[in-house]
């Protein structure tokens, strides 16, 4: 069985990791879609990410999610990551996220081919994820995230790459 939890080492507490889900939306240009957070500090970006409520399966917390942060409803699930992805809150920020009861996040991420109009997006939700949105190249995803998600994102670039070549 996977164990999900990691120790904490300055303060040695057994923290799991929350479960959550990313969307890599793919627009035909082969751009990927990013918003800048509402809570973010600095010029960071990333892509649409959420946690699974409950018994939700993967695919119902992707679309849940994407049209809550996005407003996007008309894509295509593509391809679903093969394996769990996880990353590491800094430990000054774990008191500030989850009410100071995980880690990070272990995340299935979901290739989603966006079929829709950019006029069909909509980031002013209640509340809102994201003050501002934008396409951009796959490539410069690494560099336009938060330093503790640039592996993470990295891995997925490479998982995802073969598929949205053929998109």
């Amino acid at each position: 069985m996977e164990n999900s939890n990691s120790v904490c080492a300055s303060k040695n507490v057994l923290l799991p990791y929350r479960r959550g889900v990313g969307m890599f939306i793919v627009n035909s240009a082969k751009t990927v879609f990013v918003g800048k957070r509402v809570d973010g500090k600095g010029n960071t970006w990333q892509m649409p990410q959420g946690g699974i409520d409950g018994e939700e399966t993967i695919l119902e917390a992707v679309m849940r999610e994407t049209k809550e942060e996005t407003g996007i409803t008309n894509v295509e699930i593509v391809t679903e990551s093969s394996n769990w992805h996880y990353y590491d809150l800094p430990e000054s920020l774990i008191p500030r996220f989850w009410e100071g009861k995980y880690r990070g996040q272990k995340q299935k991420w979901v290739l989603l081919r966006f079929l829709g109009k950019d006029s069909e997006i909509n980031i002013h939700q209640s509340p809102p994820e994201f003050l501002k949105w934008k396409w951009t190249e796959i490539e410069s995803l690494p560099s336009l995230v938060i330093p503790f998600k640039k592996q993470l994102y990295k891995s997925i670039i490479k998982e995802f790459t073969p598929f949205i070549s053929k998109m």
